[in-house]
């Protein structure tokens, strides 16, 4: 793919990735719910409870990760989308394309 601003297509790769991440939530039980749905009956509840825990740890950065995209999405929509929230400055188009819900250019990681 292409490192020039003009041919590379932000809002395939948001959406990409968009799905990408929806579709390893829904494998972890979080896909549209309130959670994975854990039987109460069953016998061991401690098993349930770990079970439930490891699946909430994985699915609690794939969850921000996909509240980043969406939030990138919707500020291609607005028109904002590829400057950096804290400078203002525009977000290089490679790390743009290697990190599409990218919020702050390089100068402005190194910072914090």
């Amino acid at each position: 793919m292409s490192s020039d601003a003009a041919t590379v297509d932000y809002r395939a790769l948001l959406e990409e990735e968009r799905a990408r991440l929806l579709e390893q939530l829904a494998e972890l039980g979080f896909g549209g719910g309130d959670g994975p749905a854990y039987d109460r009956n069953f016998a061991d509840s401690s098993q349930v409870t770990a079970e439930r825990g490891e699946a909430e740890a994985l699915a609690t950065p794939l969850e921000k990760a996909l509240a980043e995209v969406e939030r990138a999405i919707a500020k291609l929509a607005a028109g904002s989308y590829g400057r950096c929230e804290r400078c203002g400055e525009p977000i290089s188009p490679a790390r743009l394309e290697a990190m599409p819900a990218s919020r702050l250019c390089l100068s402005c990681v190194g910072k914090r």
